[in-house]
């Protein structure tokens, strides 16, 4: 999967744990599922998911791993592969915005990304074979681009993997049924109505992800947006952002969403170094039902540990810290968990 800020590649096996040891959970719903990497394993693990993203080629994500039978679209997605591997390069706008007025990948490969893209929107292919063709192709250009992990800038000189040949590969699509939803989060909470389980994982701070990945944004939706800075950003970046990106408006929204969701168990995941302090969290969530709280060791974002620079690239400051914590806080909404089951799975 794409390199991801505030990605829970780390969490995913405790997560899966987590759920396999509560009573009955059969259903959930991942109100904010980024790059679907939480819903695909519980999916795997045989439950029903449900994957809500507000951002469009998130949303593809989870059409990919999330919705997508793979008994229906896997061998087509097999047959189609190689001929888009095939298709020769055409160097248009893609290229010229984010190969030459920025450097986020090589002319090369932005050359064949943008003509296998627009081989993939000349096809006319029903949506969820199109997302995993999609994915296959966001995932190969991520594995040759010259970042940090963010669109948020692009190195100075070539990364190594840059030069790299662009290589398709079929994403791990998954046999059964999925759904995966583009609301705002609290909207895709009343449409999916009672399930089991609903984990949320916000944005905790004001980087929207729109910015930090409007490049796959642009990718995905493949409408050449007017941009700007040196970045090349899509203007939506601009007035396209989260409540919870808005220290004044993140609350009320948690608030709000919390309101909205019937569910069994309620999941968060809130990073120690967002807007909203644990003891604010943990209090919000205290009229739904029992709040039980682990906070789990995280490494920072890739840059933390690179330094600070300015954009002449020179550096210009030391980062405070590099480590910080995940607070994971389980609600048993009805009140039927001891405390030691519910200590026994969030420390699995």
């Amino acid at each position: 999967m794409i390199k991801y800020l505030g990605s829970k590649r780390v969490l995913v096996p405790r997560l899966v744990s987590l759920v396999g040891a509560l009573p009955t959970v059969r259903t959930a719903v991942d109100l904010f599922s980024g790059t679907a990497r939480v819903a695909h394993a519980w999916k795997r693990a045989g439950l029903r998911v449900t994957a809500n993203d507000h951002n469009t080629y998130a949303q593809t994500l989870a059409r990919c791993y999330v919705q997508a039978d793979g008994r229906r679209v896997r061998a087509e997605a097999e047959r189609l592969l190689p001929e888009l591997s095939a298709v020769a390069p055409r160097a248009g706008w893609f290229t010229q915005t984010y190969c030459v007025e920025s450097r986020y990948f090589h002319p090369d490969n932005g050359a064949r990304i943008e003509a296998i893209r627009e081989r993939i929107a000349g096809l006319s292919l029903e949506p969820e074979l199109e997302a995993v063709l999609l994915v296959s192709l966001m995932e190969a250009a991520d594995r040759v681009d010259s970042t940090v992990g963010v669109q948020m800038a692009y190195l100075k000189q070539w990364a190594k993997r840059a030069h790299n040949a662009l290589a398709l590969r079929l994403p791990e699509v998954l046999d059964g049924d999925g759904a995966a939803l583009g609301l705002d989060a609290a909207e895709a909470a009343r449409a999916v109505g009672r399930v089991d389980l609903a984990y949320l994982d916000p944005p905790y701070n004001q980087h929207s992800y729109r910015g930090n990945y409007h490049v796959w944004e642009t990718l995905v939706r493949w409408d050449a947006p007017e941009t700007y800075g040196i970045a090349r950003k899509r203007v939506d970046c601009r007035t396209h952002k989260s409540a919870f990106n808005r220290r004044k408006d993140g609350e009320v929204a948690f608030r709000q969403l919390i309101d909205a969701i019937d569910a069994r168990f309620l999941l968060v995941s809130f990073n120690d170094e967002g807007y909203l302090a644990p003891a604010a969290i943990h209090a919000i969530l205290g009229p739904r039902g029992v709040v039980h709280e682990v906070a789990v060791p995280f490494h920072r974002y890739v840059g933390a540990k690179i330094g600070i620079y300015s954009p002449q690239g020179e550096k210009v400051g030391a980062v405070s810290h590099t480590e910080n914590h995940e607070h994971l806080f389980l609600v048993d909404t009805e009140h039927r968990l001891t405390r030691i089951e519910a200590r026994a799975a969030l420390s699995l």
